[in-house]
């Protein structure tokens, strides 16, 4: 038999160290694989020489920021603040809007909330309201919001009297809100409204 003329292979025996170093790479290949993704997928081949285009800068345009906009709300010497917040394309135009749930940062009680539609032109980068869903006089304080299906939807409790602190709401309506080409309307189950 003949010897070979390479040295003893130095890794014969595992070491820790050897399993260290073999951790390490592994862990850097999943990383780098999580950065790395390849392009979308498309059902259709691209003929030979046709120019394929990116979407236009409508579709991937960003929401509109609730930051820097002055929400039509009274508020006093308080500022108001954006308690909720969802976004969505609500009239088809394939740009997102913004809804935002706004009051008044008050120190105590139950301030009223005012629900507000943010779009900005295409052409413009700055937010501005374009509609009023729940205006803060209506008293009513906004749960389960949620953006779903071009529709805005929300619980709304209210106050049954004027009798009523504004600690213990005692009303309970579930609303939802469409784009119909105009306006935003509203819409409330039959029998939704309970107290």
């Amino acid at each position: 038999m003949q010897q070979s003329a390479v040295p003893e292979l130095a890794h014969v025996q595992t070491r820790p160290i050897h399993w260290l170093a073999t951790a390490t790479a592994l862990a850097g290949v999943v990383a780098l694989s999580s950065v790395i993704q390849p392009g979308s997928a498309t059902a259709a081949q691209t003929a030979p020489g046709t120019r394929t285009e990116s979407a236009p800068a409508a579709a991937l345009a960003a929401p509109p920021s609730t930051t820097g906009v002055h929400f039509p709300l009274e508020c006093g010497p308080v500022k108001a603040v954006v308690t909720k917040k969802a976004t969505g394309d609500l009239d088809g135009d394939g740009r997102p809007e913004t809804v935002a749930v706004v009051h008044c940062d008050a120190p105590m009680g139950t301030p009223p909330d005012g629900v507000y539609v943010l779009t900005r032109a295409a052409d413009d980068t700055r937010p501005r309201v374009v509609a009023t869903l729940v205006e803060p006089k209506e008293r009513l304080t906004v749960t389960d919001f949620a953006v779903h299906a071009r529709a805005v939807s929300a619980t709304l409790l209210g106050y049954s009297t004027d009798a009523v602190p504004s600690c213990c709401p005692d009303t309970k309506t579930p609303a939802t809100w469409q784009w119909n080409g105009n306006a935003f309307l509203r819409s409330t189950p039959a029998g939704a409204h309970t107290v």
